[in-house]
């Protein structure tokens, strides 16, 4: 059984919710000088609201890979997100593979600091998509 036109809405701001405190989580981290877990939590943070959009939409995908195809698709091909925040969506995925799953991985300050704001930018965008229909 599909979800409801309010489940769906219900869902996607829970996501939203879970973003922004994943976005603080970040933050947070970083203060304390931890970078792999701040890019973990930078990336699950703007994955949160990727997938709280996809859900409002009526769209679902079982894997990230999934998740960025449909977002693509619906969303960055049809320009209602840049090109540029794309980027940066991916970039955090990098980042946080790489820092999750390499040996030999150095995340540091110089890679996180400058991506929080554009982060909390990107999250701000995403919610003004889910709250705006």
């Amino acid at each position: 059984m599909r979800p409801s036109k309010e489940e769906k809405d219900a869902i996607a701001v829970f996501r939203l919710q879970k973003a922004h405190e994943t976005l603080n989580e970040a933050k947070g981290i970083a203060k304390m000088n931890y970078w792999h877990a701040a890019a973990n939590r930078l990336y699950y943070a703007c994955f949160y609201a990727v997938s709280g959009l996809l859900i409002k939409h009526g769209y679902s995908a079982r894997t990230h890979g999934g998740v960025f195809s449909l977002f693509g698709l619906h969303f960055v091909t049809t320009r209602i997100i840049s090109n540029e925040q794309n980027k940066l969506f991916r970039k955090l995925y990098d980042i946080r593979q790489s820092g999750d799953y390499e040996d030999m991985s150095c995340v540091d300050e110089e890679d996180i600091m400058p991506l929080l704001e554009p982060a909390e930018n990107f999250i701000k965008t995403i919610e003004q998509l889910i709250l705006m229909t």
